[in-house]
C-alpha cells in the first residue's frame, strides 16, 4: 500500500504537495537506515506505517505555533509532523550524533525551514514555553513531564505516543491532569490538554 492508501484508510486528509515531502522523508531515512542503522523499521512500507502512526494525532490535537519533540530518534513523531505542520514551529530534541546528522540533513534536504535540531536531552534545552511537547517510546510519564517543566507552562499541552504500559503510568500524575487516551492499532496516545 502507497502513503496516501494508507493516511485515507485512517481517514486522514492530508495535502499531495505534504504526501510528497513525507515519501521523500520516507526515501531518504530508508537509505540513511541501510548504512546507519536509525530504526527498526527496515523498509520503505515499515517507514509509511510509522509515519501514518505520527500523524494521527492530528485528527483529535489542535495545531500548536511550537512543538518541542523530545527525543525524536529517526524522526517519529517530530519530523513527520514538521513535515504535516509547515506552520509549526517544531525543535527536535536528540541527543545521539548519528540521529542529529541525519534529522539535520533532512531537514535541509526536505526544505523543512520550521524545524531547528537540539544535539542534546531535553533537560538542557532552552526556549520560552512550548505549545505542545510530544515524544514516543522515550520514558514514562512522570519523568517526561519533570524533564520539560523548564520549557512548559499551564498553557502546554503534551502528545504522548504510548503502549499499553501507559495506565499504569497515568495513574502516577492524573490527579493533577486533564487527559485523554485515543486507542488506534497497537497503540495509545496519550493527549494531556491545558
Amino acid at each position: 500500500m502507497n502513503l496516501t492508501q494508507l493516511l485515507d484508510k485512517e481517514g486522514m486528509t492530508i495535502s499531495s504537495e505534504t504526501i510528497v515531502k513525507l515519501e521523500n522523508f520516507a526515501s531518504l531515512l530508508h537509505e540513511w537506515n541501510q548504512i546507519h542503522n536509525l530504526t527498526g523499521a527496515k523498509t520503505v512500507e515499515a517507514i509509511y506505517v510509522n509515519i501514518v502512526d505520527s500523524l494521527y494525532p492530528l485528527t483529535f490535537i489542535k495545531q500548536p505555533k511550537s512543538l518541542l519533540d523530545v527525543g525524536t530518534g529517526a524522526g517519529f513523531p517530530g519530523l513527520a509532523l514538521a513535515i504535516a505542520m509547515p506552520e509549526t514551529e517544531v525543535v527536535l530534541a536528540e541527543p545521539l550524533k548519528k540521529r542529529v546528522s541525519f534529522l539535520k540533513y533532512a531537514a535541509i534536504d526536505l526544505v523543512l525551514p520550521n524545524v531547528s535540531v537540539e544535539a542534546k536531552r531535553v533537560e538542557f534545552v532552552e526556549h520560552e514555553a512550548f505549545e505542545l511537547i510530544s515524544s514516543r517510546a522515550v520514558t514514562n510519564t512522570k519523568l517526561l513531564l519533570d524533564l520539560t517543566k523548564e520549557i512548559s507552562d499551564s498553557k502546554t499541552e503534551y502528545l504522548f505516543y504510548k503502549g499499553s504500559r501507559v495506565f499504569d503510568e497515568i495513574e502516577d500524575v492524573q490527579h493533577q491532569l486533564d487527559y485523554d487516551i485515543v486507542q488506534k492499532n497497537q497503540r495509545n496516545y496519550l493527549y494531556i490538554k491545558s
